[in-house]
């Protein structure tokens, strides 16, 4: 990998590195997604076999579109038995995590006859979307629906492409069964999230599209914004280890390359105190590489998006990791919690040398889909409030109005709306 001095023009110039492989920079795939988009609303069920049939090479009718109990029964028997317990535990940890994000609604009366509150809903029907083939992560199933499961969602749907036999992923359904999926659909592409999003013949309108998917998905859930809610548009995945001179370098190496081995367009970023540990580091990256299967992608990745960063203190090392706000963050110091307490911008935090990133993939219970390519400043990791919806309640006594009631018509004559200020004012005509 190669090592830089950490200065604010190097810094910059990965910021702008990173910004490249936003999925707001594939315009030109835009007008394919909004035709997908046109013709799913206007054909509906015919335009989603029209291309099943297209682009996954499979042919699919309105009996054979939705995944049968037979089929998830079949599943099971293709999935390694200890894989399905494993599923079930991790399974648990999500749930047991997320039901403590859960809110109740709330009311509060006061003397003076004000009652104010909020009321708090799930959403009625919540669609995932699960990609296929090499891309299927179980876990991903898990992360996307058991959230939703646990904030009240009645519905629960899948959409997730078929392969040219017809047949879903095993592994997928058996983790949409695990998690309590209700439906699930034969459906792929751009043309899923239509179907989701505005309903089709067989597949029902949701409220909410979750999951991740390739840059046509992605563009297509960017497109239905607005017609229905998303979790959000996901870049490629990112880690950054924040390590001084104690880090362990084989450690540090490994936990690099499990982000690098996703895809080309991965981001791992090392920022050290240490040039010894740099340079160990390095050469533990390229001595993991030579043996991992997937050596072709890493080399790729890092060729593009990996750098070790060496810093003057810790001070410039954390500056540096809040500017980048990564989606997995490793802190790897002498002290790793009050590190921590300098992060501002993090998807998931791991403390310590025993904390590594595929933990939260897997196992613990946090969520693992998470804000990317900066968006840690200002969004969260998935979770149980993006599966509920909130109402105000407002209720005033006449005494209450009484008392503000000159302080409202005042602002609305303010702002020019005398029909807001005359529904206050009718109310107190002698």
């Amino acid at each position: 990998m190669r090592i830089v001095t950490l200065n604010e023009s190097t810094k910059n110039n990965l910021l702008n590195s990173l910004l490249k492989r936003s999925p707001a920079s594939y315009g030109q795939y835009e007008q394919k997604v909004n035709e997908i988009i046109e013709a799913v609303k206007e054909k509906k069920d015919q335009a989603l076999f029209d291309y099943t049939l297209q682009f996954d090479h499979c042919t699919i009718t309105k009996e054979t579109i939705r995944v049968t109990s037979e089929e998830i029964e079949e599943a099971y028997t293709l999935v390694d038995p200890e894989f399905v317990e494993v599923m079930k535990k991790s399974a648990a940890n999500i749930k047991e995590f997320h039901q403590k994000q859960l809110h109740n609604s709330w009311i509060i009366p006061k003397e003076d006859g004000t009652i104010l509150g909020q009321k708090i809903l799930p959403i009625e029907i919540s669609g995932v979307y699960v990609p296929g083939g090499k891309a299927a992560y179980p876990s991903s199933v898990l992360m996307n629906v058991l959230p939703a499961k646990v904030a009240g969602v009645k519905r629960i749907i899948m959409t997730t492409p078929p392969g040219k036999d017809g047949k879903i992923t095993p592994g997928t359904l058996v983790a949409a069964d695990i998690a309590g999926v209700d439906e699930i659909y034969k459906a792929g592409g751009a043309q899923a999230i239509a179907a989701m999003a505005f309903g089709t013949e067989s597949i029902p309108k949701v409220d909410k599209i979750t999951g991740p998917g390739n840059i046509f998905v992605a563009l297509a859930k960017k497109a239905c914004f607005g017609f229905v809610s998303i979790d959000s548009i996901a870049g490629p995945s990112e880690i950054l280890v924040l390590a001084d001179e104690t880090a362990n370098p084989r450690y540090v190496a490994a936990d690099l390359l499990s982000q690098a081995e996703h895809d080309e367009l991965a981001s791992a970023i090392l920022i050290t105190t240490s040039q010894e540990l740099a340079e160990k580091v390095s050469e533990e990256v390229e001595a993991f590489t030579q043996t991992l299967s997937r050596e072709k992608i890493i080399r790729a990745s890092l060729d593009n998006y990996g750098y070790i960063f060496v810093a003057q203190n810790m001070e410039e090392a954390i500056d540096a990791a809040n500017e980048i706000a990564s989606e997995h963050l490793e802190i790897l110091t002498a002290d790793p919690f009050e590190t921590m307490t300098k992060i501002r911008n993090a998807g998931a935090i791991f403390l310590g040398e025993y904390s590594s990133e595929p933990l939260g993939d897997y196992f613990a219970g946090p969520n693992h889909i998470l804000p990317t390519n900066g968006t840690a400043r200002f969004f969260s990791p998935l979770n149980v409030d993006d599966f509920m919806k909130k109402t105000s309640i407002i209720s005033y006594s006449k005494d209450a109005l009484a008392k503000v009631h000159k302080d409202i018509e005042l602002f609305a004559e303010r702002e020019g709306l005398t029909a807001h200020a005359n529904s206050i004012k009718v109310r107190f005509e002698r």
